[in-house]
């Protein structure tokens, strides 16, 4: 099986690249902006043209995109997100190859939920910022395309590589710092959300699964259990060794999560009180991608936070 990766270099495409060269029946062929990328190309700026050309010369028979923007402005993330994805619909419509497409999404297309309820495929999105908009907008393009076509809606990764811009990111560099200085004493604020964190690994997996799959539409990929931010610090810190005392301060997540006793309680406020548009509560119901992918999240939050640990400690 000849399988395209758009976004290889990104947080979730390295780790799909790993899942999909342990296949010894994949041929995986990576494109993208950098320069270890086998083939350059910017979907953001480049023609449904050019890449059609380039998708009959390689004739693949699945296409994955991982690439994306999570941070920036409307315009850069309807860039990178919505207009990107336009492009590779169009450029597969025009192509010869017949492609299977494979679109990362996000669980930000949902928007807030209630507490308690877990959120199915067929709940009406109502995203709560620009970010989860962008991606939104890119899901109904590739539903409307008429391609064979499925979008992963993913939840909160978690795991190696996580960006140090993430809560759990900004929770584990909040600790690497309080106990480089020997603080006894780290306030925190915002632990208040509850996410659905899923490894990234798993997320690999399920990409594979979804590539030799025949299902289309939507849907979740993520652990299926919210996990309050408060609990996560509390794991974190008993994976780190962490002995200092966890305090809580009040008010909206803010940037960062965290600080050592010391530092300015009043950090600059976010544009959203949550900055991924979904208010106190996300958890996904994942009995679609159990029904028709045969797939199941494997590893646990604590597992997850112990390699968010490994590389923030490298730091010291």
């Amino acid at each position: 099986m000849r399988v395209l990766l758009i976004g290889a270099n990104g947080y979730l495409g390295r780790f799909v690249a790993d899942r999909l060269l342990a296949d010894p029946a994949v041929q995986l062929t990576a494109l993208g902006r950098g320069d270890d990328a086998d083939v350059r190309f910017d979907l953001a700026s480049g023609s449904p043209g050019a890449l059609t050309r380039f998708l009959d010369a390689v004739h693949p028979g699945v296409v994955v995109n991982c690439a994306g923007a999570t941070r920036g402005g409307a315009r850069e993330l309807t860039r990178h997100n919505t207009v990107a994805v336009a492009t590779v619909c169009e450029a597969l419509r025009r192509s010869g190859c017949g492609a299977r497409l494979v679109q990362i999404g996000c669980g930000a297309e949902y928007g807030p939920s209630q507490p308690g309820s877990s959120t199915a495929e067929d709940a009406v999105p109502r995203p709560g910022g620009p970010y989860g908009v962008s991606k939104l907008a890119a899901t109904e393009l590739v539903l409307g395309s008429g391609l064979d076509a499925v979008v992963l809606r993913v939840f909160s990764p978690a795991g190696p590589g996580t960006p140090a811009g993430s809560p759990l990111g900004r929770l584990a560099e909040a600790m690497r710092r309080a106990m480089q200085s020997g603080d006894g004493e780290l306030k925190l604020a915002g632990l208040g959300a509850q996410r659905d964190f899923v490894d990234v690994r798993d997320v690999a997996r399920a990409v594979h699964a979804a590539s030799l799959s025949a299902a289309q539409g939507v849907i979740n990929i993520g652990s299926g259990r919210a996990v309050r931010l408060r609990d996560a610090a509390t794991t974190l810190a008993r994976v780190a060794g962490y002995g200092g005392a966890l305090h809580e301060l009040d008010g909206p997540l803010r940037a960062p999560i965290g600080h050592p006793r010391g530092d300015s309680d009043h950090a600059a406020p976010v544009a959203y009180p949550y900055p991924d548009g979904c208010g106190t509560w996300q958890q996904a119901d994942v009995r679609t991608a159990r029904d028709r992918l045969g797939w199941r999240p494997r590893i646990n939050l604590e597992e997850s936070l112990a390699d968010i640990w490994m590389e923030a400690a490298c730091r010291i």
